[in-house]
Formats: C-alpha cells, structure tokens, sequence
C-alpha cells in the first residue's frame, strides 16, 4: 500500500494541474481502485462540481441529497455499496478538507473483492494530502477554482472571493464558517479572519455601492487591516490605518461598515469595535440575544475618526452570529424584518449544525423568509463557536 509520505511525495512533484490524475494514478495502482472522481463544492455550497474536461464538466451532485454530500456535509468518509453478487461494488466518498475548510469530496470506487474497512484510514490519508496541494496548486493553476463554479462569477465576485480566507476553518478554541450570497454577483460584503498562537481576529464588512465599486472599496479597506495587523498594530491601530486609507482614497464620498473583534484565546476576553451595521447574535444555553455594542463611524466617512474598543467575553459552548444588513433587515412579503422573529428561529433550528453548515442553513432559510421578493442587497453570515482553553481561568459571564 502507499504511505502517506509517499503519496505526499507524489503530489509534490507533480504539475499543479495534474493532481487529480496523479490521485487517480495512485488509487488504481496501489489501492485497486476501479474509478476516481474529484467533486469540488461550488461557491454557494450547494452543489459538488466533478472535476473533468473543463468547462464542460459533468453533471454536478446535489450536497444535499447526494452520498458525497453526505460526506461533506458530516466530515466523514460514506461508504456505499451497490450491486448483486457478482457484480458488486463498494464507493468511499471521503471529505477533502484543511483545518476544517471544506473543499471537496473525493469518491474511490472499488469492485467488491478489492474493497476492505482496513483501506479507510490511509484512504482518507491521501485525500487529506490532496486537500493541502489543492490549496497550494490554486496559485499556479486555474483548474480547481474553474470546477468550483456553477455559472460563471460577475468580476466583483471574483475580486471579492480571492479576498476570503477561506469558507471555514477550525482550531481546539473554535470552529468558524461563512457565506455570502447571491454566490455569483456579490457586492461589497466580506469577512476576514487570522490567528496566532494567543488571538484569533475576525472582521465582518459591509461596503458601500455595488458592483466593482464596492469591490474595490473592500478591497482596499481589507487590505488596509491586513497590512496593519501583519505591522503588529492592536485593534484600534488597525481600524485607525483603515479609516485612513479609506478616507484618503475617497474623501468621505464611500465608506465602509465594519465590525472589528480580537479573541483572547486563553480567556474568551474579546475586543470589538463596531464601526458600522454589521451585527452580532449569541446563543448562549439555548437563549438567543442581540449584542448590543456602542456604534461608531464607519470607516473612511470622516477624516481621522477616534476608535475605541468595547470589552465582552465568550465562554465555553457559545455560538456567535456576525450578520449584515442583507440578513437582519430583510423583510417578508407582509413587511416584517427578518431580525423580529425569523432569526431567532434560524439560530435555533441549526443549533446542531456544525459553523461550516450554519450560515448555508441560514440563507436558505432566509429565502423562505423573503419569499418572491428579489434580494437588493449582500446577505453575509459569519458563525463561530466558541470552545475555549481547558486550562483557561473559570470564566466569569
């Protein structure tokens, strides 16, 4: 059979955009394999695009309905076999993911004698060291990101998805997950997330206009942050360095909404600036509440605008909600806003999903909330939950 270090190896070396036949290479030669299939979700997370002859690929799989959406939906190799004696086989849809970012789904179809449970732990092993060379080959290489893509992204999209550090992602202190939508013609709504060693830092944005105006207004305010925390500028250097360029780009004519968080990950000890109209929601032992924080300006609106953070503190089992107005403010077809009464059914309807499914679990059920009215805005919604250190001090709510 073949090591993980030598699959790794293989991978490596090969092109960029001949991962997926290196993959089909070591599964039929050393694994007996009989077929090989490459799904990549798409970017509204609702369908599982196979990767073939692009752009002509396949039809795509449904992440709802299908076995390989079972898979990545649960973060668990499904094994399904089919077939009478004979004929039998057995498919392993395994989830291509890193760090709790959920890429893919990787399908291995074996005939019946070929196929073991003991094959599981090193199959999964190889689709996990395709997941880190997907990351690294989309740099040089179109191909994945091609796949990932049901109709073709307006040019504001594209600007704004290069700008998201991922879709989900995990650590022993949390685990977050974020969507956008209209998938494929978004405007200025964007998230951001890093961590070190001590402090996860979140943003949530909602920028003004549409279009690439709104594109590139995030993009710079995104950049903006990014280039002052990576100087090691605490929250408030941040915001100020953001609302500077902002400003000095545009003179007050755009700005931009934004929510700024710093996690202690030791404490749960969390600094915010909220700097504009993305809002935050808790559940906290099932009740749901609004976070109110004191508002500031947004960013770029005035020239040297004074921030200031605000303290509150996340314990052990809370899950926290970061939505835009294109959430919360939605209105049903008799005019009731989404935040009144639906919302708080959304969080509770998906207080079993896991952060990387909730925000999907939410829009769709926006869209009912919503009904035949046609979205005029963004719809952005960001989920973290909040498991803590077990070292950490007895927190106090």
């Amino acid at each position: 059979m073949a090591k993980p270090e030598g699959v790794e190896r293989i991978l490596r070396s090969a092109a960029p955009h001949e991962l997926f036949d290196k993959i089909k290479d070591v599964l039929s030669e050393r694994y007996g394999a009989d077929c090989v299939e490459l799904l990549m979700a798409d970017y509204a997370m609702t369908r599982l695009q196979p990767v073939t002859a692009l752009p002509y690929t396949r039809e795509p799989l449904s992440v709802h309905t299908s076995a390989a959406g079972r898979a990545f939906g649960a973060q668990k190799a499904h094994v399904v076999a089919d077939g009478a004696a004979g004929t039998a086989a057995v498919t392993v849809h395994l989830p291509v993911s890193v760090r709790g970012d959920r890429l893919a789904v990787l399908s291995v179809g074996f005939a019946a004698d070929t196929y073991s449970s003991s094959l599981l732990p090193e199959l999964q092993d190889v689709a996990d060291a395709l997941a880190h060379e997907i990351l690294v080959a989309e740099r040089d290489t179109d191909l994945f990101l091609q796949a990932r893509r049901a109709t073709r992204l307006t040019l504001a999209a594209e600007m704004q998805w290069q700008l998201l550090p991922g879709r989900s992602c995990s650590r022993p202190e949390y685990d977050l997950g974020g969507q956008l939508e209209p998938a494929y013609a978004i405007y200025g709504d964007s998230f951001d997330w890093s961590a070190s060693a001590d402090h996860l830092t979140l943003t949530v944005n909602n920028g003004m206009g549409e279009g690439i105006d709104a594109a590139l207004l995030t993009n710079l305010a995104v950049s903006a942050l990014r280039n002052a925390r990576r100087a090691g500028l605490d929250l408030v250097g941040q915001a100020s360095l953001a609302d500077q360029a902002v400003y000095g780009q545009y003179q007050g004519r755009r700005h931009l909404a934004m929510l700024l968080l710093r996690f202690c990950l030791g404490t749960g000890e969390v600094d915010v600036i909220d700097a504009g109209s993305p809002r935050i929601w808790r559940l906290r032992q099932g009740s749901v509440e609004a976070i109110e924080l004191e508002a500031q300006l947004p960013l770029g609106m005035f020239e040297d605008t004074l921030y200031t953070c605000q303290r509150l503190r996340v314990l052990p089992g809370d899950r926290l909600f970061f939505l835009s107005d294109g959430v919360y403010d939605v209105a049903s077809p008799g005019g009731e806003p989404y935040e009144l009464h639906a919302l708080t059914r959304a969080i509770t309807n998906t207080r079993l999903l896991p952060p990387s499914q909730v925000p999907r679990a939410v829009l769709e059920e926006l869209a009912g909330h919503r009904g035949q009215i046609q979205a005029s805005d963004d719809a952005m919604v960001v989920c973290l939950d909040w498991h803590g250190r077990p070292d950490a001090e007895a927190p106090v709510a």
